[in-house]
């Protein structure tokens, strides 16, 4: 009986041991903290012309996000576009600040980008549109272009040249960048000179925009053309392409969640809490931060497709 009952007592023993043990693996982290997986978190960011590898205010853009993670973070300045998205891609960065056309590029090369936010004007304006001007009726609608002549901007310009084509192109509208009615400028100011001088019917220009399509014409080319002695009433729009967004924030798309959830946080506030860093971080467009999803990127994909196919 004694030998019986000192079993069971190492039964109950190794029952409650197995329980413990089991307890503790379910209590435990299924897996490393995400900061652990990472180690360093990286930051793509393009040198400014003539910059170097030095970026202004670096010391205190890498604290301000190495506080909003709770991590160590690693600027790395890349020469161009091209080696960011390489970076990006090949899992060297987790985090790069791209132009529009850059982030779409990324977005074809490897489908594993995603934007976290965007800046804003301090208008209001979160991106530009293209627009078709005429002066004086000269240009009666868009199905008369091709019994025109149509100013535009050099070849990489992208409001006055790259947009409209794709847009355009993307509406089913036969046009290509030798079309015999496209007058081609030295630059986009030599293009209004065109139109205000009578040497074309029309011309595509640009304006801001906001998020709901409102334009912002205190400034782009209508603006441009009324300062340069043209009477508004004289002018006329007739045809805006969509939206094409100011360039992004962009993340991997295997990010953490949480470490997503901090950076936007963090981008957002970031003009209202700490305007001395957003002023480091963003030079061109004072109104701070917004969210931004793929599809506001329609129109950088279609310009990117374009440009590619032209080059196959």
């Amino acid at each position: 009986m004694a030998r019986r009952g000192k079993t069971a007592a190492r039964k109950v023993v190794n029952i409650c041991a197995a329980a413990l043990a089991a307890f503790g693996a379910a209590s435990s982290p299924a897996r490393a903290d995400w900061r652990d997986d990472i180690g360093t978190f990286r930051i793509g960011i393009v040198a400014e012309p003539g910059g170097g590898n030095t970026i202004p205010g670096l010391s205190r853009l890498t604290d301000a996000y190495a506080d909003a993670l709770g991590m160590k973070v690693e600027f790395v300045v890349a020469r161009d576009y091209a080696a960011l998205i390489e970076a990006q891609a090949s899992g060297r960065v987790q985090y790069a600040v791209y132009s529009a056309l850059a982030y779409a590029t990324a977005l074809e090369r490897c489908g594993c980008v995603e934007p976290l936010v965007a800046p804003v004007d301090a208008d209001g304006a979160v991106g530009i549109r293209s627009v078709l001007v005429t002066r004086d009726g000269r240009l009666p609608d868009l199905a008369a272009m091709a019994s025109h002549r149509i100013a535009i901007a050099p070849a990489d310009n992208v409001g006055g040249a790259l947009l409209p084509l794709a847009a355009l192109s993307a509406e089913g509208v036969k046009i290509a960048q030798d079309s015999p009615f496209l007058a081609r400028a030295a630059s986009a100011t030599a293009a209004e000179t065109m139109l205000s001088g009578g040497e074309a019917d029309g011309l595509f220009g640009w304006e801001p925009a906001d998020a709901d399509g409102q334009p912002a014409r205190s400034r782009g080319t209508v603006a441009r053309l009324e300062a340069a002695g043209i009477p508004e009433a004289s002018l006329r729009l007739l045809w805006t392409s969509g939206l094409l967004r100011y360039g992004p924030h962009a993340v991997r798309s295997d990010l953490d969640p949480e470490a997503k959830r901090r950076l936007m946080v963090f981008l957002t506030n970031l003009r209202s809490q700490t305007p001395d860093v957003y002023d480091l971080l963003e030079r061109a467009h004072s109104g701070g931060f917004a969210p931004a999803a793929r599809k506001d990127y329609a129109m950088a994909l279609a310009i990117v497709r374009r440009e590619t196919a032209a080059k196959e």
